[in-house]
């Protein structure tokens, strides 16, 4: 899902989202948009954040003072010759660009055991951490909850998250997902047959006007590995004047997407 993050998080750091709309009824107010636009880039964000944890951990089976993981650009150390391990992704102070992306401040990852094993707990905080000039805040934990080996299965929680825009507007923000791999499951160190539902949770974002956006899953959010984007689900948005579902369509690798109102009105989105 790594590709899904940087490209989200790059239109999100600029325009965030782009809405065609089919009439001129004022459906969403200000405040709901911009709840919107922080609450994807923000997913995405947790989304590259876990990509990265689960790359460097991956890639440094063994303890190592100094590592090099390929495709990220940060200096990368490590301890503890057995669980849990710690792992600092330190971007540095004037930090350094992955896919396009300018990263600064650091990763504090601490693995407690293998992440194919249940139980086995991720944990992400971020350290006067920013991508490209966003400021993020907070600890994500990813944690083994499988109980069909055949069917792995993790928790996404987000606790404390805050995230700071360009314009210097915060958003504090927490969800909890769960996230289940439904291919590729015999083939673990190749990840292009990989095939991923987001079955349930939701994310709440609050502006620093008490403004609050929720999105729930109503149905299973489908993300191939070989798609750029997610390819079908819904999710039911409700804060404000918003109150509707947003319908990734029918598994077609495309960016478009459709928010439909309560009251009928269709809106088209492209991310």
């Amino acid at each position: 899902m790594k590709k899904t993050a940087f490209l989200l998080l790059s239109i999100c750091a600029t325009a965030l989202i782009h809405v065609s709309c089919s009439n001129n009824d004022d459906v969403v107010n200000e405040t709901d948009t911009t709840a919107v636009r922080a609450s994807v880039a923000i997913d995405a964000a947790d989304e590259m954040d876990i990509n990265t944890g689960l790359l460097v951990t991956s890639s440094s089976p063994t303890a190592k003072s100094t590592t090099d993981v390929a495709g990220v650009c940060a200096t990368i150390t490590v301890v503890g010759e057995s669980y849990p391990k710690i792992f600092t992704v330190d971007y540095g102070t004037t930090g350094c660009t992955d896919n396009q992306l300018l990263r600064k401040g650091k990763l504090k990852i601490t693995l407690s055991g293998p992440i194919i094993t249940t139980g086995s707990k991720l944990t992400i905080e971020r350290i006067d951490y920013s991508i490209n000039g966003i400021k993020l805040e907070g600890t994500i934990e990813y944690t083994n909850t499988t109980t069909v080996p055949t069917i792995p299965q993790w928790s996404r929680k987000v606790t404390n998250g805050k995230f700071t825009d360009l314009q210097g507007r915060v958003y504090t923000n927490s969800g909890m997902h769960t996230v289940k791999q439904t291919a590729g499951v015999d083939t673990p160190y190749v990840l292009e047959d990989n095939v991923y539902e987001m079955t349930e949770g939701n994310h709440t974002v609050t502006t620093d006007k008490d403004a609050t956006l929720t999105l729930t899953v109503q149905e299973a959010l489908v993300k191939k590995q070989s798609c750029t984007y997610i390819s079908k689900g819904k999710l039911k948005v409700e804060g404000g004047f918003l109150k509707g579902v947003i319908d990734y369509g029918n598994n077609d690798c495309d960016s478009k997407f459709t928010y439909t109102h309560e009251s009928g009105v269709s809106y088209t989105l492209v991310m």
